[in-house]
C-alpha cells in the first residue's frame, strides 16, 4: 500500500512538473470521470494544507449544490485561469470570485449537457517588498486571502459546476493597480464590498487588476504603511495606477492637514513615481457619503477634497474620474429610500450573529458596488481612456441618472460575514 501511494505521488507530482515545463502551472479535472492526460484529478479527498499545495480550502467540497474553494499555492504575479463550466446531469449557474471576494464571472447559465470555457486574469501579492522591507499590514489582514502565498477561487451559484480548472502565468500582462480605502478594498465578507472588487468583472483576460485598498488609509497613510511602495515595486512601464482617497484624509488633524496641503503633496508624489515608473496615473475624486437634506439634494460632506482632485489633476495633466460628482447623480436618482439599498442597511438578525441594526452611509453592499463600479466605467469611457479597449463587450454604457434596480439585481452571497464596521468612514 505504501509503495502504491508513494507511486502515485511520484505520477502527480512529474505530471505537475510536465505541465510547468510547458508554461502552465496546474492543469486540474473535477468530473467524475478518469482525468486526461496532463490533468491532476480532484476528487472530494483532494483538500488544501497538511503537505498539499493545492485542493478544496475552507472546509468546502463541490457538491453541485453549494458554494466552494478551491486554492493552490503560487508565487506573486499575474496568473491567467481558464475555467470549464457545466455539468453532464443538471443545468447551472456558476458565478466566480478569486482572492479576497473579488467578482470575476457573474451568472454564467448553462444548459443540462452542455458545457463553456471562460477565462479570467487574477493578480497575486505577498507583503514582502525585494529582501529587506514588507507591507505594514493591519492586524485585521492577517486572514486576508488577498496578502497569502496561494490563489483561492470560490465557484458559487445555483447548482455551481467546475469541470476544469487550468492555471497559467501571466506576468506580461498589463495591470491596473488600485491605491484607496474602504470604499475600494476587497471587502473579504458579505455585505461588505468595495468597488475594486467588482472591477476585475469588468475587464477582459487580456488585463489584471490588482487591488492594493485598504480600510482606514489616507493618501498619506497609506504612503507611509509601504503599500505604495510594494505597488510602486511590483509596477511595470504601461501599468496604470487609480488613485482614490478623501474620506479619511479630511479627518486628519495637524499643521499640514487639509485638502490643498497633505492631501494634494500625497496624490503628487503617487503621480510622480508611477510615471517614473513608466505607468499611467488616473485620479478618481472620492464618493458622497449618503446623506440629504429635506429636498432629496445630497449635501456635500467632503468638504474641497474632491476639488483638490480636480485642480491636482488639471495642474498635472491626469485624468480625472468624477466619482463625486457621479454618486450625487446616483444617490438623488434613488432618492433617500431607494438609496439604502445600496449601502450596508440591514436589521438584527440577517447576518449570523448580528445582535443590531446595520445602518452605514458611507459603506456600500455589492449592488452598490457594482453601481459604483459602472460610474468608474463610465468616467473611463467618457475621458476616452485606453483602458476603453480592455472593458468587457456586455458593458455598453451607463447613466448615473438611471441606475439599475435593485430587484434586477441577483448575485450569489458569499458564504462569510461579518457585523465589523470597516475601519473609516
Amino acid at each position: 500500500m505504501k509503495r502504491y501511494l508513494s507511486t502515485l505521488f511520484v505520477l502527480v507530482f512529474a505530471s505537475v512538473l510536465c505541465v510547468q515545463a510547458l508554461g502552465v502551472d496546474y492543469r486540474f479535472y473535477f468530473s467524475e470521470q478518469s482525468a486526461r492526460k496532463g490533468f491532476v484529478k480532484v476528487t472530494e479527498k483532494t483538500v488544501y494544507g497538511a503537505g498539499s499545495a493545492f485542493g478544496y480550502d475552507l472546509k468546502t467540497v463541490q457538491n453541485g449544490k453549494d458554494a466552494f474553494f478551491f486554492s493552490v499555492d503560487l508565487p506573486e504575479g499575474n496568473y491567467r485561469v481558464k475555467l470549464t463550466l457545466g455539468n453532464q446531469e443538471f443545468e447551472t449557474n456558476t458565478t466566480v470570485r478569486s482572492e479576497s471576494r473579488r467578482l470575476m464571472l457573474e451568472n454564467i447559465k448553462i444548459p443540462k449537457g452542455k458545457f463553456v470555457t471562460r477565462e479570467i486574469s487574477v493578480n497575486l501579492r505577498n507583503t514582502k517588498i525585494g529582501t529587506r522591507d514588507s507591507v505594514k499590514i493591519k492586524p485585521r489582514e492577517m486572514s486576508k486571502l488577498n496578502w497569502d502565498n496561494k490563489l483561492t477561487l470560490e465557484i458559487n451559484g445555483i447548482h455551481p459546476s467546475l469541470v476544469r480548472l487550468e492555471i497559467s502565468s501571466a506576468n506580461n500582462l498589463p495591470t491596473v493597480f488600485l491605491a484607496g480605502n474602504s470604499t475600494v478594498v476587497d471587502q473579504d465578507d458579505e455585505p461588505w464590498c468595495g468597488w475594486g472588487q467588482i472591477l476585475p468583472r469588468f475587464m477582459c483576460p487580456k488585463i489584471a487588476v490588482a487591488n492594493y485598498a485598504e480600510s482606514g488609509e489616507a493618501g498619506n497613510t497609506f504612503i507611509r504603511s509601504n503599500r505604495f511602495a510594494k505597488l510602486l515595486h511590483e509596477m511595470k512601464k504601461g501599468d496604470y495606477l487609480f488613485i482614490e482617497f478623501g474620506h479619511n484624509d479630511m479627518k486628519q488633524k495637524g499643521e499640514n492637514a487639509g485638502a490643498f496641503k497633505s492631501y494634494k503633496q500625497s496624490l503628487v508624489y503617487m503621480i510622480d513615481e508611477t510615471r517614473k515608473k513608466g505607468g499611467t496615473p488616473v485620479l478618481v475624486t472620492p464618493m458622497n457619503r449618503r446623506r440629504f437634506d429635506e429636498n432629496g439634494k445630497v449635501i456635500n460632506t467632503l468638504e474641497d477634497f474632491p476639488d483638490a482632485v480636480r485642480l491636482t489633476g488639471k495642474e498635472l495633466n491626469v485624468m480625472v474620474v468624477d466619482l463625486n460628482a457621479m454618486s450625487k447623480v446616483l444617490y438623488e436618482a434613488w432618492g433617500p429610500d431607494e438609496s439604502v439599498k445600496a449601502f450596508v442597511h440591514y436589521p438584527a438578525g440577517t447576518f449570523p450573529g448580528q445582535k443590531t441594526d446595520l445602518a452605514d452611509n458611507t459603506h456600500f453592499n455589492t449592488f452598490g458596488g457594482y453601481e459604483i463600479c459602472k460610474c468608474i466605467l463610465k468616467g473611463l469611457t467618457d475621458n476616452k481612456s485606453p483602458l476603453r479597449k480592455y472593458i468587457v463587450k456586455d458593458f455598453t454604457s451607463f447613466d448615473p441618472a438611471e441606475p439599475d434596480k435593485f430587484s434586477d439585481f441577483s448575485i450569489p452571497a458569499t458564504p462569510f460575514s461579518s457585523t465589523e464596521k470597516p475601519d473609516g468612514n
